[in-house]
């Protein structure tokens, strides 16, 4: 499973690397230009990422706008929504009310907050239907 961490903080980069090492190859993002563009160049290529974890509060482009650029360049690019990237939004937001957002729109299909715990972060995947060992 190709999985894109898209976090501008180093230690919550590399917490996520370590939870999500044994599920697949992971490629890092530090902004939401990088983001949209890695994404992009992945589909083109016909190696897309199935699982991205997306931080809400980037440098460049905010997590909100890059899930919508990343959902229509999906739509461009006639991918059909069951095949979709499953995205899962961070936040430190004490109030998460932009991640609700995402979520009712449709955009995301999960989110967590800040600090991420392992025990959350599996339950999370197990609920949008990616299998992960107990």
């Amino acid at each position: 499973m190709r999985i894109l961490i898209v976090e501008d903080d180093v230690a919550g980069r590399f917490l996520l690397q370590q939870f999500l090492k044994p599920l697949g190859e992971i490629q890092i993002a530090d902004n939401g230009e990088a983001a949209v563009e890695m994404f992009k160049s992945a589909l083109e290529a016909g190696d897309p990422f199935y699982l991205i974890f997306l931080d809400m509060l980037l440098p460049k482009l905010d997590g909100q706008n890059a899930l919508k650029e990343m959902r229509m360049i999906e739509k461009e690019q006639g991918v059909r929504q069951r095949d979709a990237a499953k995205v899962v939004m961070t936040t430190a937001l004490s109030d998460p009310n932009n991640v609700l957002k995402a979520l009712n729109e449709g955009h995301a299909d999960a989110y967590l907050v800040k600090p991420i715990e392992s025990v959350k972060l599996m339950q999370e995947l197990k609920k949008i239907g990616i299998a992960v060992d107990d």
